[in-house]
């Protein structure tokens, strides 16, 4: 049996970095060095496969929470090519989360994101 060994953490910086991304080119970017090219993201509301589908994915988040960013909430946990996180959407402005998740990631031999399967958990009314 051949065990991957996977900086995690290191992965999951570079997860929030696509999310965090300001521009469509560098979103677009940073989407292509975190997912393989036939990566998915799902979750209760979007279900997207390839480059182009996830960094439209993000860019609707974005523009819906205009001024917060995706930050880590505690530590990321690993195994195998398998991680889990929570997260919360921030505002910068005056530090409200309205949303909040968690997320598990499978990655492949290089530590580049192969799936992610989020759930949410807090949503503010009506969104």
């Amino acid at each position: 049996m051949t065990t991957h060994t996977h900086d995690y953490d290191a992965v999951v910086a570079r997860y929030f970095e696509a999310w965090n991304a300001d521009g469509d080119r560098t979103r677009a970017e940073t989407v292509a060095e975190v997912w393989t090219a036939d990566g998915r993201y799902t979750d209760p509301l979007s279900d997207a496969t390839g480059h182009e589908a996830i960094t439209a994915v993000i860019a609707s988040a974005r523009e819906q929470f205009p001024g917060f960013v995706f930050r880590l909430v505690g530590d990321v946990d690993g195994h195998h090519d398998t991680a889990r996180f929570s997260w919360e959407l921030v505002n910068e402005a005056d530090g409200s989360a309205p949303v909040a998740g968690s997320d598990v990631a499978t990655l492949d031999a290089g530590s580049r994101v192969r799936a992610v399967y989020g759930f949410l958990d807090r949503v503010p009314a009506g969104a």
